[in-house]
């Protein structure tokens, strides 16, 4: 009997902490295993196996996913700040202070910053004109 359309066959979903069978399955057949293929990986490594050293790099010196990035921009207020604060991050990036990637991260925040700016400027405007009709139609009563 197939299920209704749009009901799940477990509505509450898989349960929490269970595991893939696949997975469950490889960790058994590796189980006593770990040192002798770590053993193995190194010697490997240490022969010029360049996918082992890799492998093993990553493991000491996993690959640097962020980083704080220091920096000084003017103080954001207006909408102009962050035309003046992009200026400055491709100036950064021309001189070799910021990465290309930090630059774009800068970049992202700074986007966010002036449409927060725009719609809240935008919020502004559209109180004060409700406010200009509601005052002429009380006038107009």
């Amino acid at each position: 009997m197939p299920f209704e359309k749009g009901q799940s066959g477990n509505p509450a979903g898989r349960r929490q902490g269970s595991r893939n069978k696949v997975t469950l399955a490889i960790e058994e057949m590796l189980d006593g295993e770990a040192e002798v293929l770590t053993r193995k990986v190194i010697d490997l490594a240490k022969a010029g196996d360049m996918v082992a050293l890799r492998l093993c790099l990553d493991r000491i010196v996993p690959p640097r996913k962020d980083r704080p990035v220091t920096f000084n921009l003017p103080t954001l207020e207006i909408a102009a700040d962050a035309a003046k604060s992009s200026a400055i991050i491709v100036q950064a990036v021309a001189s070799g202070e910021l990465t290309p990637s930090e630059a774009a991260d800068l970049s992202k925040v700074l986007d966010s910053f002036a449409r927060t700016l725009e719609a809240a400027d935008f919020e502004k405007r559209l109180a004060k004109l409700e406010q200009v009709i509601e005052n002429r139609k009380s006038h107009i009563k």
